[in-house]
């Protein structure tokens, strides 16, 4: 018998937050075995009404042209802390976390369907489709305790001040969503060709022994799969607790033709909004912090090929 979350269970009822503490599952998981995920045979097959069902309507009518489309994809997502960082500064645009353990990605469903209601019982006093200012604001003390390496709120803290802030937030929380993807294998099913403005790759397994660098989720293998999802001028983006990590990611992405690195000191990541999310939105990050630990990041941009991209075809 199928465990109910326990909002399905408290009906109309008080809103009932997700805890991690019931979600626990292994910190990674071999991508190469089977783990019978659903997936489509090909983009146009693709349900997603069922994730922004306030956004994409239903059946042939989301591919009719005009439907918004996911844009930010969270390859690995965790417990969702880019999403939900992100969901409010960018109201009109779709993100996607994607995340291969079951548990971790029935927890970031849970917690967006709460938010999602929370912001729907109750209505605003103003248009909630541009008010990021409670989430910001309380998103720039969060920061200020991470990097001073306080404790900073609890979850349940977090997530109380979340729900009860969540009307007057920005989208309403309908423009993410979480599903459980092996995206080693699966990407260009869900994606179409230059679909992708922003691919974000937070803090992925390390996968330290020399034997299984190939399960790496940024190689050469693979490069030419994200080059196809991702738009011209898009951004991929980085980030990891360890160095030799890095040093394989900015060496296989730059020597990858259709993708050059940002300078870290260009004007466009200094008023990225994205890039303060990657450093510390994610609750690997704030661990690293916690630890005071170091971080390393880059980001690439995705570049025109001279044969107008038929080589990626």
């Amino acid at each position: 018998m199928q465990k109910l979350h326990p909002n399905q269970r408290a009906g109309q009822g008080q809103i009932i937050i997700p805890q991690k503490k019931l979600y626990r599952q292994r910190a990674h998981v071999n991508p190469f075995s089977d783990h019978n995920v659903v997936y489509p045979s090909k983009p146009e097959l693709m349900d997603w009404h069922f994730h922004f069902p306030s956004r994409i309507p239903p059946g042939k009518e989301s591919l009719a042209e005009g439907t918004a489309k996911v844009e930010f994809a969270d390859i690995g997502c965790g417990f969702g802390g880019l999403l939900f960082y992100l969901a409010p500064h960018f109201p009109d645009k779709l993100m996607v976390g994607m995340e291969i353990r079951t548990s971790v990605t029935q927890y970031v469903h849970d917690k967006v369907q709460v938010l999602r209601k929370a912001s729907h019982a109750l209505q605003p006093s103003q248009d909630n489709h541009g008010d990021t200012s409670e989430s910001a604001e309380q998103g720039s003390a969060n920061k200020k305790a991470r990097l001073e390496g306080e404790e900073g709120p609890s979850e349940t803290e977090i997530n109380t001040s979340m729900v009860k802030d969540a009307p007057n937030i920005a989208g309403s929380y309908d423009n993410i969503s979480a599903m459980r993807v092996n995206a080693m294998k699966h990407l260009p099913n869900f994606f179409y060709k230059g679909q992708l403005s922003k691919l974000f790759f937070l803090h992925p397994d390390p996968h330290f022994k020399q034997r299984k660098s190939k399960n790496r989720i940024i190689s050469p293998t693979l490069l030419a799969e994200y080059a196809y999802i991702l738009r011209p001028e898009g951004i991929l983006y980085t980030i990891t607790d360890v160095e030799d990590l890095h040093i394989w990611m900015v060496k296989h992405l730059t020597a990858f033709p259709l993708f050059e690195r940002i300078p870290d000191d260009d004007p466009f990541l200094k008023e990225d909004i994205c890039v303060d999310a990657v450093w510390n939105a994610t609750e690997e990050g704030q661990k690293v912090i916690r630890n005071k630990g170091s971080k390393w990041f880059a980001a690439f941009r995705r570049i025109r090929d001279p044969e107008n991209e038929e080589s990626i075809e």
